[in-house]
């Protein structure tokens, strides 16, 4: 089984540069509290890590 994280949004894309915002559109989030399960990649861990101020891993799951 692969390696997932849960990623929560805890920030509001307002007033936010665009790619930011697509950032997070790439990452499935587009409203505030609401998670996704990803697979655990460099790539998505990048996006994560360029956006700390808006997004949270919850948990690491495999």
């Amino acid at each position: 089984m692969a390696k997932t994280i849960v990623v929560k949004q805890i920030g509001s894309p307002i007033r936010r540069p665009s790619k930011q915002r697509a950032t997070l559109v790439g990452l499935g989030l587009n409203k505030m509290h609401k998670t996704r399960e990803l697979e655990d990649t460099p790539s998505v861990r990048g996006m994560v890590e360029s956006i700390p101020h808006l997004v949270e891993i919850v948990e690491e799951r495999g």
